[in-house]
């Protein structure tokens, strides 16, 4: 299942409903990419206003404090605001001014870097000496060396992710495997207090993210009924 599809056109992401035929809770996912064209934004805001409960990504929203490395991978996206050639901005959703609900089992800063510090130490170098490199290229490349195909996300692991994961597990569970955990305990619950409600349950988080959600709910009975598709950018 595509979550995340590049074209010559195009970049778009796949808004997906999963139902239980059992039960009447849905939960529609998000996935999400940090930079893109404002509309995609205001579209997924617009939607996010009629569901009933929204669940949302962030490490240590809400908690006042800063972090280096949370900054430096901000920044290693935010650089593109710089970049006019792409015409991006930075993900600007007012969760308070939903009016509804909110969620956010996303881990805390500490625990974000508590699993960074697991990350062996030649990694977490090759990491940051890779950054630089990382934040020049959006800085000044054009749109098709920034969405590349490599860019694509389907709720399968691409041969690159699963190198990565084989590569380094630390840094996979800093980054996804710890992260994923939580937001599944939390959407569990969800399932087990309220599925004999008939709400809806949007899950905005990281695309990276969406496959562990589809494959975690499939263990409850919830599959992907509807999907239909929303610009990112255009190319």
């Amino acid at each position: 299942m595509q979550i995340i599809e590049v074209t010559d056109f195009g970049v778009r992401s796949a808004v997906i409903r999963l139902r239980r035929r059992e039960t009447a809770l849905q939960f529609v996912l998000y996935p999400m990419i940090h930079m893109a064209k404002p509309e995609f934004y205001a579209a997924v805001t617009t939607r996010l206003k009629r569901a009933d409960m929204v669940v949302v990504e962030g490490v240590g929203d809400g908690q006042g404090k800063s972090s280096v490395l949370v900054g430096a991978l901000t920044l290693s996206y935010t650089v593109l605001t710089f970049n006019r050639r792409v015409k991006l901005v930075k993900q600007d959703i007012d969760y308070a001014a939903l009016g509804v609900p909110v969620v956010r089992p996303d881990v805390s800063l500490d625990e974000f870097a508590a699993g960074w510090r697991r990350v062996p130490l030649a990694t977490r170098l090759m990491m940051w000496c890779a950054l630089p490199v990382v934040v020049g290229a959006r800085l000044f490349g054009g749109t098709r060396m920034i969405w590349s195909r490599s860019m694509e996300q389907n709720d399968l692991p691409s041969p690159e992710e699963e190198d990565l994961a084989d590569w380094s597990p630390k840094l996979e569970a800093a980054f996804g495997g710890e992260r994923d955990d939580r937001l599944l305990a939390a959407l569990t619950r969800l399932h087990e207090e309220r599925c004999g409600e008939d709400i809806e349950v949007a899950v905005v988080y990281g695309a990276a993210h969406v496959p562990a959600i589809v494959h975690g709910l499939h263990r409850y009975g919830y599959r992907a009924r509807a999907a239909d598709w929303l610009t990112v950018a255009d190319l």
